[in-house]
């Protein structure tokens, strides 16, 4: 008889393994399917409830650990991530994962099921938040981005930003658990545990839903932006070789704005200029600024005497040259180059615009800096790796959500998009759609106040707060079983 019950409960550990590593794998990744995240770790949660706790361990730990392991090929064969690196932030998410599951458990177990319930998502959300706040990769591993196909649930980023998105899809996770487990034994419990959490997914969606609906205010901008990846390494040499590059964008760049585009971006890197060569560059794009009476954001990587930036230069009509130094780095490829300090603006009659370059719409402060000063559209060169354009390159969507600004973003190895500051993705075009891959696409261009640009990361300490709290219940659970 005992053989016959570990081996029902080996089948049911190998179960749940196997639909949470395989939920988790399609859920997350490069081009996760929304809908999946939502039931990942559904499985895990409801064996733990019926096994050891160091099978519960085992089991969610290694089912998280091979899910997430879909990242690899992208982290070491692409970033160039080394593998002991990489197995470490496995390894790592794996224990966070079984941590998060042993304290619904212990939790559960004792009868505290409300605060199991809670505590699941609250521990992971709560190191998601102190890890990454301190990361060089900023949020870009938050398990909110595998919901941005998912438009009336994004909505909830203006409110607390990435947070209150982990936070809610983990919490389903967990409510629907404690609901079946209850449900024999407290009916009346279980349907008040997961009826309350559901209650509140469901009033997310319905304000998601509510504020998709609203519509936009101001007159649209028509803006373009143009990619082209036909240059070997990605970037042009110094020289000759920039200069006949910058020329050519700059053929398409004329198009673009005779077919009325305001602004046109181009990507970053395209090539380097060495100071004072970057005159030359200034005087094309300058007079092509004057001439078609459009704005026009130019990447490069800028050497001057003392250090080399990865800098966007702004071209207005009748203005001098405004400049953007990247701030947040890619490592190890920009590690030599000198970080930027400063934010850019572009006043205009629609109000204030912004410029970023690809890695700093990962970090929410940077986007918050500039929805505080009322930006309306953020202009965003790019790079990307071909295989991250929908991951990496859609991660900026967010950051418009959360700030309350469009964004016109053009990568290399990526996507040429146009979001609005709801999330939507109003137009967007491949890079290999062309040898000079161009789009133009009408985007509102007024900024939106939003409840997470005025308090910031205040539900990351919601969240904080409600894991102490959960850490607490168990210490009081634990010392009532034994007195």
């Amino acid at each position: 008889m005992a053989f016959a019950v570990d081996t029902r409960r080996l089948g049911a550990g190998g179960l749940a393994f196997a639909i949470t590593a395989l939920l988790a794998w399609f859920g997350t990744g490069l081009e996760p399917w929304w809908p999946l995240m939502w039931f990942a770790p559904i499985p895990v949660l409801i064996f733990a409830l019926r096994a050891s706790w160091w099978g519960a361990g085992l089991v969610a730990g290694s089912a998280w650990g091979a899910g997430t392991f879909n990242l690899w090929n992208y982290a070491h064969g692409v970033l160039g991530l080394p593998a002991s690196v990489l197995l470490r932030i496995v390894v790592g998410q794996a224990l966070l994962f079984t941590l998060a599951v042993l304290l619904f458990r212990a939790l559960s177990k004792r009868g505290a099921n409300a605060a199991a319930t809670l505590a699941f998502p609250a521990l992971w959300v709560s190191c998601e938040y102190v890890i990454e706040a301190n990361s060089i990769h900023g949020t870009g591993g938050n398990l909110a981005y595998t919901q941005l196909g998912f438009l009336p649930f994004l909505q909830i980023a203006s409110l607390t930003g990435p947070w209150g998105m982990s936070f809610l899809l983990l919490l389903f996770s967990s409510a629907v658990a404690t609901g079946v487990q209850l449900y024999r034994a407290a009916p009346k419990q279980a349907l008040r545990i997961a009826g309350a959490s559901v209650g509140v997914i469901i009033a997310v969606l319905v304000f998601g839903v509510v504020r998709l609906a609203l519509p936009a205010p101001g007159q649209p901008v028509k803006v373009g932006l143009v990619a082209y990846d036909g240059v070997e390494d990605g970037m042009a040499e110094a020289g000759a070789p920039t200069a006949k590059l910058f020329r050519g964008y700059a053929d398409h760049v004329t198009k673009l704005a005779a077919e009325g585009a305001r602004v046109v971006v181009l990507p970053e890197k395209l090539g380097v200029a060495i100071d004072p060569q970057t005159q030359d560059t200034d005087a094309l794009f300058q007079s092509l600024a004057n001439e078609t009476r459009a704005d026009i954001v130019v990447g490069m990587v800028r050497v001057a005497s003392n250090a080399k930036y990865n800098e966007a230069r702004i071209y207005v009509p009748d203005a001098p040259v405004a400049t953007y130094d990247k701030q947040h780095m890619l490592p190890p490829f920009e590690s030599k180059l000198k970080p930027g300090t400063e934010l850019t603006f572009l006043p205009q009659p629609s109000g204030t615009w912004g410029v970023a370059i690809c890695k700093d719409m990962d970090f929410t402060a940077l986007s918050r800096a500039y929805g505080e000063a009322g930006a309306g559209l953020m202009l965003v060169p790019g790079w990307d790796f071909v295989v991250d354009r929908i991951h990496h390159g859609h991660m900026a969507v967010m950051r418009g959500v959360e700030s309350g600004f469009g964004v016109v973003r053009a990568a290399k190895n990526g996507f040429l998009t146009v979001s609005d500051n709801r999330g939507r993705i109003l137009a967007e075009a491949t890079r290999d759609s062309a040898p000079f891959a161009t789009l133009i696409a009408e985007v509102p261009a007024v900024h939106d106040g939003t409840l997470y640009l005025r308090f910031g990361d205040w539900f990351a300490w919601v969240v904080l707060a409600t894991f102490a709290f959960t850490l607490a219940r168990l210490v009081r659970v634990v010392r009532w079983s034994r007195s």
